[in-house]
């Protein structure tokens, strides 16, 4: 088993040629902790529009319900979150608006994750760490045998996140922020 999961990590490194050691140098990538629930608000406040930003009510109630699915990217040197991915388990495999304001619908062992939100600092981006965040995220939830990533995007971000194997679904029921979303997933781990 341990021979398989290495190949798969092998693999997922050729897909995602993270070879850059400045960035696990710079940043530690760990689930989130109760306490830095203000920090994720401001976060998602700098990186989305008032439309499109999460409340402060549905972070922490994300953050409590599903800390294990909170991915960040602390700067060693300030302490600070540099960026972070969420999302919730589920085994539905259609994103529907409800993800973003209820946090119940978590299973916890769930095949699927709904992701919520990548969110990236302007002073960290152009580093190559929202990709790096992914990376981490997709190698963590393989060994959890999760199937599929699910997330929804603008126009805007389809080729980003083609970049990163998501597979575009087309224009999504998603009518979040009054926005017109894309459907986007990608399987976890390498498909044989």
């Amino acid at each position: 088993m341990e021979k398989k999961t290495r190949e798969q990590e092998r693999k997922l490194l050729q897909e995602y040629p993270i070879s850059d050691k400045d960035l696990a140098e710079q940043f530690e990538f760990r689930n989130i902790h109760e306490k830095e629930a203000d920090q994720a608000v401001v976060i998602e406040r700098i990186c989305f529009p008032p439309n499109e930003a999460c409340s402060e009510k549905n972070m922490k109630d994300r953050i409590a319900k599903a800390p294990e699915l909170f991915l960040v990217a602390v700067d060693k040197k300030s302490g600070k979150i540099a960026g972070f991915l969420n999302g919730l388990a589920t085994n539905e495999d259609t994103f529907r608006d409800e993800y973003f304001t209820d946090a119940t619908l978590h299973i916890p062992d769930g095949k699927n994750i709904m992701l919520l939100g990548l969110d990236v600092l302007p002073e960290y981006r152009g580093q190559g760490l929202g990709k790096k965040i992914m990376y981490q995220y997709l190698k963590r939830e393989h060994g959890k045998d999760r199937k599929m990533l699910i997330l929804t995007c603008l126009q805007s971000k389809v080729g980003m996140y083609k970049k990163m194997g998501f597979r575009d679904k087309g224009i999504s029921g998603s009518s979040w922020g009054g926005e017109e979303w894309h459907e986007m997933s990608r399987v976890i781990g390498v498909e044989k």
